[in-house]
């Protein structure tokens, strides 16, 4: 089955695919989009029941999310404007000439001028985009590898990607996926999205068992989940 979208009432949602799990999971994504991933025995009709069921739950934390995101910040691309790099903010430059569209250098992000005069913010949002992506991929891969024998897990593929509405995602076959707005995070808050990911190797839901996995590994985690809940919106470009 893949993914389709569903309406309760009110509440509009994204049914992922069924997976082998015992409870079902709902999650306000990163965008507010609601997803739930249920057991695999259970129909649609049951899952929109239980839905319903936990629609007190969902208005709450829908309502968090919009005071959260009230504040989403809107950046420009001219001289002076701040943008975040591992829980750092750096003023951008725009410059005439260099061999990268993009460079963090000298306490600056420095691009290439020509990119916005020819593409506009299009492109100078891309630019960054590709800078996360290469930039910090070897991060991410070593912050997985350095976890992982801790979980007790063998990851497959790392990737830093666009995830749309997710931080991160783990695969059936061990493949992990970040997307590269994490590298605006602060290093602590990046190792629970990795920590949170490679124990989903071990229990596919968000159940008890796993978010002890998760503290077991990462102690204080839950300050980390917090700043990622308050201040995830404000990593955007």
């Amino acid at each position: 089955m893949t993914a389709q979208l569903r309406q309760v009432r009110d509440i509009h949602y994204q049914l992922l695919p069924g997976a082998e799990r015992q409870t079902t999971d709902i999650v306000i994504e990163r965008d507010g989009l609601i997803t739930v991933r249920p057991p695999a025995h259970m129909t649609p009709e049951q899952v929109d029941a239980t839905v319903f069921s936990k629609r007190m739950w969902i208005y709450r934390n829908l309502a968090q999310w919009r005071d959260l995101n009230a504040t989403r910040v809107v950046r420009e691309w001219v001289n002076g404007e701040s943008f975040l790099y591992l829980g750092s903010s750096y003023r951008l430059l725009l410059v005439d000439e260099q061999d990268e569209p993009l460079k963090l250098k000298d306490g600056r992000f420095q691009l290439l001028r020509s990119i916005i005069e020819s593409r506009g913010g299009e492109g100078a949002q891309q630019a960054f985009e590709n800078f996360f992506q290469s930039k910090g991929l070897a991060r991410i891969a070593a912050r997985v590898a350095h976890f992982a024998s801790r979980v007790g897990v063998r990851p497959g593929q790392v990737q830093v990607k666009n995830l749309v509405y997710r931080w991160a995602s783990c695969l059936p076959n061990g493949d992990m996926q970040f997307h590269w707005k994490c590298l605006m995070a602060p290093l602590t808050v990046i190792d629970y999205v990795v920590v949170h990911e490679l124990c989903h190797m071990r229990y596919r839901d968000h159940s008890e068992a796993f978010w002890n996995e998760v503290d077991k590994v990462l102690p204080g985690y839950r300050e980390r989940k917090e700043w990622l809940r308050q201040r995830g919106a404000q990593l955007e470009l």
